[in-house]
C-alpha cells in the first residue's frame, strides 16, 4: 500500500498507522494461512502415495477432495458473511479450517474415507476466505486503493504456496509428513489470537480509528446489507455476472492444476527430486507474486489518469488470459527441468496480471453484495480445483504426459479471454 500522506491525505493524522491497513494486512495473513495450508499437501502427497501405495488417479482423488468442501460452502459462506460480518465470518473459518489441517493425519491413520472427509472439511473452511475479506474491504477500503487491496491479499496466494512448497519438503524429510499438517494448522490458531482484538466489521465500530479515517470511510463505503434481501434474480440474470463468473473458472484452471500437480510435474514428468520438486514449484510462484503486486499499483495508476475502470480491467485480464495460455502451450514435450521451470513462471507470472481484472470487478459491479457475488463466482471458480485436479492426474495416468493436461489448460484460459472481451464491464449491476 501506499504511504498514508500520500493515500489518505487529510483523513489520517501525520505519522499515524491508518487502522484499515491493519485489517488489510491480517486478511492478507489469513489469505497466507489458508494456502500454507492447501498447498501442503501437494508435496506430502508424494510421501504419503509411497506410503499408502496409491495411484495417480487416487492421488488425484485427495488432493480434489478439498474442492468439493470449498466449493460446496461457497455460496452459503457468501451469505453468511453478508448477514453477520466478516470479522466473524472469517474468524470463525480460520480456526475451523486450522483444526481440520491438524487432524489430518489422524484422518488418514483412520481410513482412505476419513481422509477424504476431513479435507472436505477443511475445504468448507476455507470457502469462508474470499467472502469473508470482500464483505470487509466493502466497507474499509476506498475504490482508489482497491486494486492494491485486491493484489495484496492476492499476494497471500503465491507468498502461502511458495512458503509452503519450500519448508514442506524439508519437514517431510526430517520429521514425516504428518508432521507438516501440525505444524502448519497451529499457525492458524494463533492468527485468530491476533483477529478478534484488532478488527471490526464497521469502521464506526473500532475504538482505535481516527476520527479523520473514520469519516472518510463512513462516506465512501456502502450502506449497510446485513438487513437488505440479497438481489438474487438481478444478480443471476446480469451478463456481467456471468462474465465473472466464466472468468473466475477459467482464471483458475491454469491456477488450481499447477498448485496441485507441479511438484508432481517436476517429479515425474522431469525426473527431480522430492527436495528439487518442492523448490523448482516454488519459483513460479515468485514470479506470481510479484507480478501480480506490481499490477494492481499499474492499474490503479492507469485509472488516475483517466483511463476507464473498465477498459483497465478488460486489459489486464484479457492479456493474463491469454499470455498464461501461450506459456502452457508451449510447455508441451518439453524435458529439460529448467526450460519447464522457465515456462512455468511465465504462466503463474502473466496469469497474477488478471489480479487487476477480474477479482477487483466483483466490489465494482455489487458493493453492497461483493461477498454475496464473491461466493457465487468463487463456487464456479472452484470446479477446476474439482474437475481439472482429478482430470489432470488422469490425463497424466492415460497418456504418460501432461501435454493433454496443458493443451486443455490453454483452451480453457483463451475461452475465458473471449467471453470478458465481449461481456466484462465495471458498471455498476446492483447496490
Amino acid at each position: 500500500m501506499p504511504s498514508p500522506a500520500a493515500s489518505v491525505a487529510g483523513a489520517t493524522p501525520a505519522g499515524r498507522w491508518p487502522t484499515r491497513y491493519t485489517l488489510i494486512a491480517l486478511c492478507v495473513l489469513a489469505t497466507f494461512v489458508c494456502y500454507i495450508d492447501r498447498v501442503n499437501i501437494s508435496v506430502a502427497v508424494l510421501a504419503m502415495q509411497e506410503e499408502f501405495g496409491w495411484s495417480e488417479t487416487t492421488k488425484g482423488l485427495v488432493l480434489s477432495s478439498f474442492f468439493v468442501g470449498y466449493m460446496g460452502f461457497m455460496p452459503l459462506s457468501g451469505w453468511l458473511a453478508n448477514r453477520y460480518g466478516g470479522r466473524r465470518v472469517l474468524g470463525f473459518a480460520v480456526f475451523w479450517w486450522s483444526i481440520w489441517t491438524i487432524l489430518t493425519p489422524v484422518a488418514a491413520g483412520m481410513s482412505f474415507a476419513m481422509l477424504i472427509f476431513a479435507r472436505i472439511a477443511m475445504g468448507a473452511g476455507e470457502a469462508a476466505t474470499f467472502p469473508g475479506v470482500y464483505n470487509l474491504y466493502g466497507r474499509w477500503v476506498p475504490q482508489n486503493e482497491r486494486s492494491r487491496a485486491v493484489a495484496f491479499l492476492t499476494a497471500g496466494i503465491p507468498l502461502g504456496t511458495l512458503f509452503a512448497l519450500t519448508t514442506t519438503g524439508w519437514l517431510v524429510a526430517a520429521h514425516g509428513w504428518p508432521m507438516v499438517f501440525y505444524c502448519f494448522g497451529v499457525v492458524g490458531l494463533f492468527w485468530c489470537l491476533a483477529w478478534f482484538p484488532l478488527v471490526r466489521d464497521h469502521p464506526r465500530q473500532h475504538p482505535r480509528i481516527s476520527a479523520a479515517e473514520r469519516a472518510m470511510l463512513e462516506a465512501a463505503a456502502p450502506p449497510d446489507s446485513s438487513r437488505a434481501p440479497v438481489p438474487w434474480g438481478r444478480l443471476l440474470r446480469a451478463p456481467a455476472v456471468w462474465a465473472l463468473m466464466v472468468n473466475h473458472l477459467c482464471t483458475n484452471w491454469v491456477f488450481y492444476i499447477l498448485l496441485a500437480w507441479l511438484p508432481s510435474y517436476f517429479r515425474g514428468a522431469l525426473g527431480l527430486t522430492l527436495t528439487q520438486s518442492g523448490l523448482y514449484a516454488a519459483g513460479p510462484w515468485v514470479a506470481m507474486f510479484t507480478v501480480g503486486t506490481l499490477s494492481g499499483y499499474v492499474a490503479d495508476a492507469i485509472v488516475r489518469r483517466g483511463v476507464s475502470l473498465t477498459v483497465v480491467r478488460k486489459f489486464m485480464q484479457v492479456t493474463g488470459l491469454t499470455g498464461a495460455a501461450c506459456f502452457m502451450l508451449a510447455a508441451r514435450d518439453v524435458t529439460s527441468p529448467d526450460v519447464a521451470f522457465g515456462l512455468m513462471c511465465g504462466a503463474l507470472g502473466t496469469l497474477a496480471l488478471t489480479w487487476a481484472g477480474f477479482l477487483p470487478n466483483h466490489l465494482e459491479i455489487a458493493p453492497r453484495h461483493a461477498d454475496v457475488l464473491m461466493g457465487i463466482t468463487n463456487t464456479a471458480g472452484t470446479l477446476p480445483g474439482v474437475i481439472g485436479v482429478a482430470v489432470t492426474g488422469w490425463m497424466v495416468e492415460a497418456t504418460g504426459t501432461y501435454d493433454a493436461a496443458f493443451l486443455l489448460a490453454a483452451g480453457v484460459n483463451l475461452f475465458g479471454a473471449v467471453v470478458w472481451l465481449f461481456f466484462g464491464t465495471s458498471r455498476k449491476v446492483v447496490d
